[in-house]
């Protein structure tokens, strides 16, 4: 991160750990917290107030230890030049709070996307900013953790009002309510800056108008808040409130929702935003930023945005990959220089303003029936507009059963995807030795195959359709191959495996509880992720989905044949599809898997290029 300029990283490891002993303060216990805290994959979204206790309970072992690592990873910041954001107070409260002080200013939120508002894990409680108590306990919090860590920053990060409206749009009640929040901090640290997202601005638009923005923005001392113009590649605020109505802020990139694999991105965007917006006239501009969901994908994007940090002229994209691939691979090869310059104008040209949750078929697999609900009536245009559709202003986009096939969202030829991965397989005898470059072949023949498996569904499913079981049978037996195929290609890169995930999580553990326990969270979140019933699956299924080798084969193989199976034996019977019994099936099949202790592999198998050269003979010769 410091070498890639990084100043201002979060760090938010440990925070459960001080708001025990901020809480017990405030006569919460231990088994109240049991039931607010998430579990160790589900932390970000219990913080956030959407959920409490999915994935719990936290041990104390587990707090411990965190607050451990946290006061390991601030000290490395410090020495490495970087200014720490901590935590602060949104409001987010356990249940018990209301008890203890019935008088308080609490309000219960709706359902976060659990299957039937189960209250075990929804409905979360709010502390209402304007009710004394919330400065009261924010100012504790910021003094506990300055009391634990030392004097370390003076930036905050809060976002009470994160996909989260006020109950009114007075400006003055808002303006009210932001000073409110400032106040719990600046009370805990005289020199506090509150570091807020600017999501809130583009996700609820319709609320967040001129007046109430200004009133947010304005509710603290000038030079006091940041924003983060979170969407600014695809979305930028900035362009349509005036420069955040004199407000300093960020340019962000957001680009990963989930920690998805997949191969997209905008780099003509990249390469031009961040200067037009601190060329731009009365640019309130601080600084470059990446808020992405999930890293450890696109690497080509994370390179190029953390340069802009340091350039004050527009990039040209062309001539920066050139010089991008000599130094990413160790040599020039203008065969995969060729490949890049495709890549440019077609993965990397995402200009439809759609957010990317991959929702190719493998790993998101559609749940409809085809039996009543006929392709031939989706026109290309009814495409579109579905996808359109898709509500682009939400972190986490649905895909509810639809009485249409559901759209993978694809954006490029590609044909011409294709044509790229071929010049990169011709530049292989040059490269075969860089780990770099087998890393972007595996991600790249995964890519191609990905998509190509997308059309082998829907010509499966059409012949189900027309009743033609040979050519059923066919598509159905191709799309289960590919899905064995990208496994085997998976497991040649150290990058693609479940087992280093798996493992990861377990070696946390201090007893088999906390490992099985830690095992559950890591298996749940990449696949199910929340809450099911018998036939009702998770609002949030495969939201995390990744492709990664042995969870293809263990996961997503034997729900892709399950779901085959069930359409054969319509066929054969004459029948219609048994959408409830193969759902029954499958999240059956899901939760048993969650539940599993199975051992996967940490390390490579196969000799990446001869395994991509093969399925490129294979699938496109």
């Amino acid at each position: 991160m410091a070498l890639q300029g990084i100043n201002l990283p979060l760090a938010f490891t440990g925070q459960e750990s001080i708001w025990q002993k901020v809480f017990m303060d405030f006569n919460i216990s231990k088994e109240d917290l049991n039931d607010f805290f998430g579990g160790p994959a589900f932390l970000a979204w219990a913080r956030m107030g959407n959920l409490h206790a999915w994935g719990g309970p936290l041990s104390q072992n587990w707090l411990d230890q965190q607050l451990v690592l946290q006061k390991q990873i601030l000290t490395r910041m410090l020495e490495l030049g970087m200014t720490p954001v901590l935590p602060s107070f949104s409001g987010n409260v356990p249940a018990a709070l209301k008890k203890i002080y019935p008088s308080a200013n609490i309000t219960r939120l709706g359902d976060w996307n659990t299957v039937n508002g189960d209250p075990r894990w929804c409905c979360t409680y709010l502390l209402d900013p304007s009710d004394t108590l919330f400065v009261e306990i924010g100012t504790a919090f910021i003094r506990r953790q300055v009391e634990e860590y030392g004097d370390v920053t003076d930036i905050y990060n809060c976002d009470t009002f994160n996909e989260n409206s006020p109950p009114t749009n007075d400006p003055a009640y808002i303006s009210s309510l932001g000073a409110a929040v400032y106040k719990a901090m600046s009370k805990g640290d005289k020199d506090a800056v509150w570091l807020m997202q600017g999501w809130l601005f583009y996700s609820d638009s319709s609320f967040w108008k001129p007046p109430q923005m200004k009133a947010l923005l304005h509710s603290v001392p000038f030079g006091k808040m940041i924003v983060l113009d979170l969407f600014a590649d695809v979305k930028p605020i900035w362009r349509t409130s005036s420069q955040f109505y004199g407000t300093p802020y960020i340019w962000c990139l957001l680009h990963n929702f989930g920690g998805n694999i997949e191969m997209y991105g905008i780099l003509d965007a990249v390469s031009s935003g961040p200067v037009d917006a601190r060329t731009s006239e009365n640019s309130t501009m601080v600084g470059v930023g990446m808020c992405m969901e999930g890293i450890e994908h696109n690497p080509v994007i994370y390179e190029l945005t953390s340069e802009m940090a340091f350039r004050s002229e527009k990039v040209q994209v062309q001539d920066w990959l050139k010089t991008y691939s000599r130094r990413r691979y160790g040599k020039t090869v203008h065969q995969v220089e060729a490949a890049w310059e495709i890549l440019h104008h077609t993965i990397y040209n995402c200009t439809d303003g759609i957010a990317d949750h991959n929702t190719d078929f493998i790993v998101k697999f559609p749940d409809w029936d085809p039996s009543s609900n006929p392709i031939s009536n989706i026109t290309k245009q009814n495409q579109m507009q579905m996808l359109l559709a898709l509500d682009r202003k939400r972190r986490v986009l649905l895909q509810e059963t639809s009485a249409h096939l559901p759209q993978a969202h694809l954006w490029y030829s590609t044909q011409e995807v294709v044509n790229a991965l071929r010049l990169f397989l011709d530049g292989g005898n040059d490269l075969s030795g860089s780990l770099t470059y087998r890393y972007d072949l595996v991600d790249l023949t995964r890519q191609v195959l990905s998509k190509l498996a997308n059309q082998v569904y829907v010509d499966a499913v059409t012949a189900y359709q027309g009743r033609d079981v040979k050519a059923y049978s066919l598509h159905s037996r191709n799309f289960v191959q590919l899905i064995k195929d990208i496994d085997v290609l998976l497991a040649s890169d150290d990058n693609f495996l479940l087992g280093t995930w798996l493992e990861s999580a377990k070696k946390l553990a201090a007893n088999p509880t906390e490992r099985r326990q830690y095992e559950w969270n890591a298996r749940t979140q990449v696949t199910m992720w929340f809450d099911n019933t018998k036939t009702n699956q998770s609002k949030l299924h495969d939201y995390a989905n990744k492709f990664w080798s042995g969870l293809l084969g263990s996961y997503y193989l034997p729900r892709a044949s399950t779901y085959f199976s069930y359409l054969s034996k319509s066929l054969r019977d004459n029948k219609d599809f048994e959408v409830e019994e193969w759902r029954k099936e499958w999240i059956s099949l899901s939760n048993g898997w969650q539940a599993g202790t199975e051992l996967y592999p940490v390390k490579a198998k196969g000799d990446a290029l001869a395994i991509s050269r093969a399925l490129y003979k294979k699938y496109f010769s």
